[in-house]
């Protein structure tokens, strides 16, 4: 892939086109997650968030042997040693979990390798996650008297259901690929010699697509889990798009047989 680097430190941004790649960048140590980690992830996926030459993100680890095994418990001493330090971390953390999960871009998670703790709730947020077979999943978190708050459960149990949830918490296994797929926290397995062909080919597929529909597509699914109910105003802004270049180009492209070039307006 033809790309060119900056944040060259513990999160490295990439551009291919219209497709960028966030790459958690600390090889060294399995891309386990600081608190200076968490913050420049957010920073980065903010700051792609107000991109509108983006059509999709692809999440990744550096190196070949983990997409994250979570929280480097060794800053846990100066990071997370109290009730106030534990709540200065998620006020960093939390926000930058938001921030995956309402970009308005489509977000693709490339898993190799080990996926644990904060490195899966990660992947969570994504839209996508799309998984080498050697990949290993988990929260063992209760082997350290680590909780997941308020913000990373709700995500999870939207995904695979509370029982599911409390399955994954109590036991504390780890998953191979295929169990994890099976338990929905996975969208696709593939053989690792292809995981990355088949990460970039589905981006490629998500970002051939009007971004208008992709952005409302997001958009719509996360209000759908807001228990109010959907007001005239909220529907009808949903046939807005309807008035768009995008959609003229659209419909317009199919009738000529040609590839529609959207341009996000």
């Amino acid at each position: 892939m033809s790309a060119r680097s900056s944040d060259g430190d513990v999160v490295r941004l990439t551009r291919d086109g219209d497709i960028a790649t966030v790459i958690l960048n600390r090889p060294e140590k399995l891309n386990t997650i600081t608190l200076a980690l968490w913050q420049r992830l957010g920073e980065v996926i903010r700051r792609l968030d107000g991109d509108k030459s983006v059509r999709c993100i692809v999440i990744r680890g550096a190196g070949t042997k983990a997409f994250s095994p979570g929280a480097d418990i060794g800053e846990f001493n100066q990071t997370r040693s109290s009730t106030k330090k534990a709540t200065a971390y998620g006020k960093v953390m939390h926000p930058t979990l938001a921030a995956i999960r309402e970009c308005r871009h489509p977000t693709v998670a490339m898993i190799h390798g080990l996926c644990v703790g904060g490195g899966l709730e990660i992947a969570t947020m994504c839209d996508l996650r799309i998984a080498g077979s050697s990949a290993r999943l988990g929260l063992p978190i209760n082997r350290i008297a680590v909780i997941a708050a308020y913000p990373e459960l709700a995500v999870l149990v939207d995904l695979v259901g509370r029982a599911t949830v409390l399955e994954i918490l109590l036991e504390a296994r780890i998953y191979s690929a295929a169990e994890a797929h099976s338990k929905g926290l996975l969208t696709r397995v593939v053989a690792d010699d292809v995981l990355e062909e088949e990460a970039y080919a589905t981006a490629r597929r998500i970002a051939d697509g009007a971004p208008l529909s992709n952005q409302w597509h997001k958009k719509a699914s996360l209000r759908l889990l807001d228990p109010k109910p959907i007001t005239r105003a909220e529907y009808l802004a949903g046939f807005a798009t309807c008035d768009s270049e995008d959609y003229r180009e659209g419909y317009e492209a199919f009738l000529a047989k040609r590839k529609p070039r959207f341009r996000g307006r």
